[in-house]
């Protein structure tokens, strides 16, 4: 058998990777290493929403990732969610329709929270103010089941309270370009400057305390295209065959 080539890295190295394997590392780190990170350097749980841009094409299929926390967190509760969605689908799936800017858009109930994802073009602000206009007194039957809903219902008489509460709910989207997590906390502590050690491969620590408050993220701005061939079609159009 052909040797394996021989490893150019330092045994230094090798040693820095399978530490964090072993669970003495693993219970350090995580019951004292990164609490007292959290307590010398206090991070602000970032925004959820995809971040704003002017180019047009970063405005196409964009993800939001709305986790709502029932206030009934028992199987009845889930219940109950899924009741209020199971009576008003033809009308949410009929507004969703009239927004026009939406590719797709389900519901889920993950452990005690009810989950709308959806994918849509355009402003997330924009996309709010259609989804009121069209289904919001529908939707407001969900909103009445989830911590805090009482505060922003009917929706349509607290629209901007409404936009706002949506945001707050939304997932925070990881940037595709992962470093681009390090520039979004240091902009909310007012630091536009880049500076730090940005080598992911080292879990630099603002990443651990990010996920350490904000425990519910979207990483990256996920697939996105439109349907093309399929490879059955393109070799059923070579007779290739399978």
């Amino acid at each position: 058998m052909p040797s394996e080539p021989p490893s150019d890295r330092s045994m230094l190295d090798r040693l820095v990777d399978w530490l964090p394997t072993t669970g003495p590392f693993k219970f350090i780190a995580a019951r004292i290493l990164v609490p007292f990170w959290a307590w010398r350097t206090p991070v602000k749980k970032l925004p959820g929403g995809p971040p704003f841009s002017i180019q047009p094409g970063d405005n196409l299929q964009r993800m939001m990732n709305l986790v709502m926390p029932l206030k009934d967190k028992s199987a009845i509760g889930r219940a109950v969610a899924a009741l209020a969605i199971a009576q008003n689908v033809d009308e949410i799936y009929a507004g969703l329709d009239n927004v026009g800017t939406v590719h797709f858009a389900r519901f889920v109930i993950v452990d005690n929270n009810i989950c709308m994802l959806s994918v849509y073009d355009g402003d997330f602000t924009n996309y709010i103010r259609d989804f009121i206009a069209t289904i919001g007194s529908v939707f407001d039957a969900v909103v009445k089941l989830v911590e805090g809903g009482d505060a922003v219902i009917p929706s349509e008489h607290n629209i901007e309270k409404f936009i706002d509460w949506v945001h707050a709910h939304d997932m925070y989207q990881v940037p595709d370009l992962a470093t681009g997590i390090l520039r979004d906390q240091e902009q909310l502590k007012g630091d536009t400057a880049e500076s730090g050690n940005d080598d992911l491969r080292l879990l630099p620590r603002e990443l651990i305390l990010q996920l350490n408050v904000n425990t519910n993220v979207s990483l990256g701005s996920g697939y996105r295209a439109y349907p093309g061939y399929s490879a059955a079609q393109v070799r059923k159009q070579f007779g290739i065959g399978w």
